[in-house]
């Protein structure tokens, strides 16, 4: 909720978009407030930057007042943020795990790809419940999905913990966890080809000055950045990405 007016939005990916437009074998994705989404569409279009959407609801219509709809979204944006730390955090049942599920699934009916993001507090961190809790996470998100729908998922791994607190998870540790734990988790509901087909990306506390260290990691296909991307800067990350 940073962007606070259309003419911000405008003016900021008017600035982004000549700073990538030779970036090439990136996929590159900005996820504005619903408000926006129309005018952005419109700017990015034949662009190399894509649009997504901060959430939505899994129902295409109903009572749901301040809601928004996969049938909304579909022809304004290819992909949708789903189960967001920040979102979650609410305990509704709309965010819990059997929310985002129907959610992803929803998504995938309207050909929206789903980012899903799942991660520990600082509490489950230092108690050891870290790759139980993300398993546990992954695994609901993917249930009911058929192969193709897992695979055109994307996972976005963001522990809580190092999310604006100047702590910050290693390159190596957060290879690792995917690796293992999260990939793990694909396998164990849609088989093995399924998880390495699957993308996850790293999503605590990103940066231009630490993206070449995330990236460079095998296990890790992308960033799911916040703070630094908004500003036109966020092109420096973009390219620090492209180079690692």
């Amino acid at each position: 909720m940073n962007v606070g007016c259309v003419e911000e939005a405008r003016e900021l990916v008017r600035k982004l978009r000549p700073r990538v437009r030779d970036v090439q074998d990136v996929d590159m994705v900005v996820c504005p407030p619903f408000t926006v989404l129309h005018e952005l569409a419109q700017i990015l279009a034949n662009s190399v930057i894509a649009l997504g959407a901060q959430t939505m609801h899994w129902d295409e219509s109903g009572a749901h007042t301040g809601e928004i709809s996969p049938v909304m979204l579909q022809d304004l944006c290819q992909y949708v943020i789903l189960g967001h730390s920040e979102r979650r955090a609410t305990q509704s049942v709309e965010e819990d795990n059997a929310g985002i599920q129907r959610k992803a699934a929803a998504a995938h009916v309207y050909g929206l790809i789903p980012i899903v993001c799942v991660g520990e507090n600082l509490e489950q961190n230092e108690a050891g419940e870290t790759q139980a809790f993300v398993c546990e996470q992954v695994r609901a998100a993917l249930t009911g999905l058929s192969e193709e729908q897992v695979s055109r998922t994307i996972l976005a791994y963001e522990p809580i913990w190092a999310i604006g607190t100047g702590r910050a998870a290693t390159p190596v540790d957060v290879n690792a966890l995917i690796g293992v734990t999260i990939r793990g988790a694909v396998a164990d509901v849609a088989g093995a080809a399924c998880a390495d087909a699957i993308r996850v990306m790293y999503g605590g506390s990103v940066k231009k000055e630490n993206i070449a260290g995330f990236i460079s990691m095998p296990e890790i296909d992308g960033a799911l950045v916040g703070g630094a991307s908004l500003s036109p800067d966020f092109a420096d990350l973009i390219i620090n990405a492209t180079e690692a």
